[in-house]
């Protein structure tokens, strides 16, 4: 007579079947964690993504107001030895933002020194405003770090923001140049944790206001 072994209904699951089970779950909880951690970073990098924006818009405005306000005039509203015009004031290649300098308008070669921010009262480094927690007056003190209580100010160079303004001549649908009309891009870079990002606007400037 055959002896029938029956496996006990209480022996519950193998160690392998608990490892195997514990090891999907640990997968499933440390992929819901990068993705929260991937989503928050990411909004973290949205106030620097309005103040790339706007610091596009600044430069493209400057350069409208010095045109008509008679600062800049066609032949050198172009880059520094561009071959569209011959006294180009705009400095080629990506630049830390800094202030307008004594002439008023932005990434031309007086806000500059040896690459860097020239200083003084007009050159600084450009920065964002930290509001205090009182809500009164801001203490301004680029060389300390603002705090909750005092507010403060955070130059953009903590984010590395770089600013390229080329200035090329406008071309029609067949690729020829029109007469009186040029194009401005205004690229700005900045790393924000470990984002580098990019903004790019582009706009037309005519000879005439």
């Amino acid at each position: 007579m055959g002896i029938q072994m029956r496996r006990d209904s209480n022996a519950g699951f193998s160690l392998i079947e608990t490892l195997i089970a514990v090891s999907i779950v640990a997968v499933g909880v440390l992929s819901l964690a990068a993705m929260l951690a991937s989503g928050l970073a990411y909004m973290a990098v949205s106030q620097n993504d309005y103040i790339a924006q706007e610091k596009a818009a600044e430069a493209v405005e400057s350069i409208f107001t010095a045109r008509d306000m008679g600062q800049a005039t066609w032949s050198t509203i172009c880059n520094v030895g561009s071959s569209i015009c011959s006294g180009g004031i705009f400095v080629a290649g990506a630049k830390p933002l800094c202030g307008p300098g004594a002439d008023g308008i932005v990434d031309t070669a007086d806000d500059y020194n040896s690459g860097a921010c020239a200083g003084g009262a007009l050159a600084q480094p450009d920065s964002i405003i930290i509001p205090a927690s009182s809500g009164g007056a801001v203490y301004v003190n680029l060389t300390a770090a603002p705090t909750s209580t005092t507010g403060g100010q955070v130059p953009l160079s903590n984010w590395n923001f770089l600013r390229t303004i080329a200035i090329t001549n406008a071309l029609d649908s067949s690729g020829n140049v029109v007469p009186n009309l040029r194009q401005i891009t205004v690229t700005i870079t900045y790393t924000a944790a470990r984002f580098t990002r990019q903004y790019v606007l582009t706009a037309n400037i005519s000879n005439f206001s």
